[in-house]
């Protein structure tokens, strides 16, 4: 079975693909939660500086690896193959989606 990447997942691969922050931040909710690894970041200020620090702002590339539907409605487990200046790797990250946006992100 097939399963079509959200609009807000694609934007969060395509903007960080294109070094676009501004698109980026915008593929989350105002108060949207990210924990990478155990570290926690919120709202759209706390996303953007998780950008500037681990994402774009390392120069980072997605390449999509798989996706697949999560244990809830609107969430999905999506495999990324990661490269640039800092994490370089495959793992998975667990998105959950509200109104079509990026609500809570778990990258581990």
């Amino acid at each position: 079975m097939t399963i079509e990447l959200p609009a807000a997942i694609r934007t969060f691969i395509d903007a960080t693909n294109r070094g676009d922050s501004d698109a980026f931040v915008a593929a989350f909710t105002t108060d949207a939660h990210l924990d990478d690894w155990g570290r926690g970041f919120d709202g759209h200020a706390g996303i953007r500086s998780w950008d500037r620090t681990d994402n774009i702002g390392k120069r980072s590339r997605f390449g999509l690896v798989d996706v697949s539907l999560g244990e809830t409605p609107d969430t999905y487990i999506v495999t990324l193959e990661v490269s640039g200046e800092g994490y370089n790797g495959t793992g998975p990250m667990r998105f959950e989606l509200r109104d079509g946006l990026i609500a809570r992100l778990l990258i581990s």
